[in-house]
């Protein structure tokens, strides 16, 4: 066990010297000021025993006396300006390498795909990205070197004891060797502690920020203690691994002082009798404990020093146990590696072909329509879902796909509405066009190119998403806004905004430049979706999602808004995730997704008067609508969903699907990382 623990520290401080090697030679630097303090140190006994032996007895010499204090003052002098050194030339350097650390795990962390975000909890992330490097920058700029020293100064301090006296030197070994072993074993029995307090310290940090985010829903329901009794309960478990921790501690540290105190008396009695029957000179009876004095400092916080050392071990196997889960989503290699950019007006005709074509037989009256935003020509391109199927990474083997050969095609500059009950994986779908998840079947295509085969930046340039759960972040509405284009201007700003609905912004103190406060839950709902739809449009995608972002809208403010998007997306790929019947409007066809697959493509009207299980999924929609009270209500057919909604004729190339046994539920990540 012993030997597979240093062993997997040792691999991991390999591992990390790519990242720390610019610091390493200062590291070495203060390691070697460390080590040339702790010789003058133990220098100054043998000093001491020359002063005592010459000087002070033998010679009764005054100048040489004065010479031997001298002497010492010096060494203390060189040893104080050593130990300042030490600490100066690790400090920096130390904190560098925490930095860049933090910064790679945070790197690492925004590449992840979503579903890693999905299975691990915050406060386990925040933690290892905090105070686990925190904790092992200290033990590199001081445990590990600290560690180094007094090896060193045993080992030093000991033979020079033997030199005094081998027989006090004997006697001194004989308690010093338990103390070894007794820390040895303590530090096998410490990491296991070590690594339980701070998985738990991780899981604290979850609940603390988890309660902070859902506060208004405690408050709402009055469950502020019930919260409190969790997290105290929680916090009881931290609080009895840690006294665990410094129990053994404490135990292994009265031992590592008490034994060698024991051998010190032990050998002064000896000594004295040696020093009697003239066996030993007094000089070397004071430099054997001088120097048992500098070694025992050492021994006594060999305990300490391996706790720390294994709380560094920790925190390190915690680092990298995040480090090391792969990228499943990944950029195309060089050679697969294809192109959106193409011209207005061309689209590569075949997803295996990176070139760009002009053959304009393969466009529709909807591709000819474009729109002009940010001062440029933009132009919607087809997007394809061919044979798609998805199953999440944690769903059980026996566990259908929640998307089981997904056919639909949404035709340049046209809007689609994906229709589904809940949890038929509506918006699962969607979130594979940026690749926020992967296919594990088929493919999603954008411009006819899989969009595995294009750069993750590029292909998110065109694409945009707006979510039915909008996230603000602690930056002014317009960093907010401008997210995706932050080099774009103020008429940009302004026109998002405007076709968002969002102009409440300038009535804000500071209007566009007013702080939004943690994930703006000062704002209202409505407020949040608004924001978050104006930076969907404003980076003008050829591509826009849109999974229900007006659902906390009034109904007045939602058919303003409703009425600006369909202007805004002439010309834009769009498909529309439709929670509610009125979401519909916005489309010129609906798809219906059911068990899996798509089962009818066709206008909103036709597919009222013709398909029982549409009427049958848009009336369940429609049902919390109307008994909240929010929202307009298909009562009689969705008769006011016909007169607003754009029929086009049905796409040929979208093949309805035959139903299969399969469940609508999404498999849910939502386990606690340790």
């Amino acid at each position: 066990m012993t030997g597979t623990a240093e062993s997997s520290f040792s691999r991991s401080l390999v591992r990390l010297y790519p990242l720390s090697r610019e610091v390493v030679p200062r590291l070495a630097l203060g390691l070697t000021t460390a080590v040339l303090a702790s010789a003058v140190a133990l220098a100054i006994p043998q000093v001491l025993q020359w002063i005592v032996n010459g000087p002070l007895f033998a010679d009764s010499d005054p100048v040489a006396l004065w010479w031997g204090v001298g002497i010492v003052l010096a060494l203390g002098i060189a040893e104080a300006a050593l130990l300042t050194a030490r600490r100066q030339l690790v400090l920096a350097p130390g904190t560098k390498l925490e930095a860049k650390l933090r910064v790679r795990l945070y790197a690492h962390l925004t590449e992840l795909p979503v579903a890693f975000h999905d299975e691990w909890g915050s406060g386990q992330l925040l933690s290892r990205s905090m105070s686990d490097i925190r904790r092992f920058r200290r033990w590199i700029s001081f445990g590990m070197i600290m560690i180094c020293v007094n090896a060193i100064t045993i080992a030093i301090g000991t033979a020079l004891m033997f030199a005094s006296s081998w027989l006090l030197g004997v006697i001194y070994a004989a308690a010093a060797l338990p103390v070894l072993v007794m820390s040895f074993r303590f530090r096998r029995r410490y990491r296991i502690a070590s690594r339980l307090a701070q998985d738990q310290a991780g899981d604290l940090a979850t609940v603390v920020e988890e309660s902070v985010r859902g506060i208004r829903v405690l408050k709402a329901f009055g469950r502020g203690r019930d919260a409190l009794d969790s997290f105290a309960a929680r916090a009881d478990e931290l609080r009895e691994t840690e006294l665990s921790k410094s129990r053994s501690l404490s135990t292994v540290s009265m031992l590592l002082t008490l034994l060698p105190e024991a051998a010190l008396a032990v050998a002064l009695v000896v000594g004295a009798f040696l020093v009697a029957d003239g066996d030993l000179t007094v000089g070397a009876l004071v430099a054997f404990f001088a120097t048992a004095a500098l070694v025992n400092g050492p021994l006594g916080r060999l305990g300490e020093q391996f706790a720390m050392s294994m709380d560094a071990k920790a925190a390190i196997d915690r680092y990298f146990e995040v480090l090391d889960v792969p990228n499943t989503i990944l950029d195309p290699a060089e050679g697969e590696r294809q192109s959106l950019d193409a011209p207005i007006g061309m689209e590569p005709s075949d997803s295996t072909d990176a070139s760009i074509n002009t053959d304009a037989s393969n466009s529709t009256d909807v591709s000819d329509v474009s729109t002009a935003r940010s001062g440029r020509v933009e132009r919607g391109i087809r997007l394809e879902f061919a044979d798609v199927r998805f199953r999440y990474p944690d769903a059980p083997p026996e566990a259908p796909d929640l998307l089981d050969g997904v056919d639909l095609v949404v035709e340049p500059g046209e809007t689609l509405a994906l229709v589904a009950l809940t949890g038929g994986g509506k918006s699962t779908l969607a979130q594979l066009v940026p690749r926020l998840y992967d296919v594990t079947g088929g493919a999603v295509r954008v411009g006819g190119i899989d969009v595995r085969h294009l750069d993750r930046l590029t292909l998110r340039t065109h694409v945009s998403m707006a979510f039915e759960d909008p996230v603000l972040f602690s930056a002014s509405v317009r960093e907010n806004v401008l997210l995706g284009v932050p080099d774009a201007g103020d008429d940009v700003l302004r026109q998002a905004l405007d076709v968002a609905g969002a102009d409440f912004v300038h009535s804000l103190p500071g209007g566009v430049d007013a702080m939004i406060g943690e994930e703006g839950l000062s704002l209202s709902g409505g407020q949040r979706q608004r924001i978050a739809l104006a930076r969907a449009i404003a980076p003008a995608p050829r591509v826009l999602i849109l999974d229900d972002p007006l659902s906390a809208l009034d109904v007045r403010t939602e058919a303003l808004v409703t009425e600006r998007l369909r202007a805004s997306l002439r010309g834009t790929t769009t498909l529309v995730v439709a929670h509610r019947p009125s979401t519909v409007a916005l489309a010129d066809r609906v798809a219906l997704l059911h068990e899996g697959r798509i089962v009818a493509v066709d206008t909103h009207a036709e597919l009222l008067a013709t398909h029982e299980l549409y009427r049958s999924v848009l009336a369940r929609q429609a049902r919390p609508v109307r008994e909240s009270g929010v929202g307009p209500i298909p009562a009689d057919g969705a008769a006011r969903a016909q007169r607003t909604a754009t029929a086009k004729p049905a796409d040929a190339s979208a093949k309805p699907a035959g139903a299969s046994a399969k469940p609508t539920g999404a498999t849910a990540i939502a386990r606690a990382r340790r």
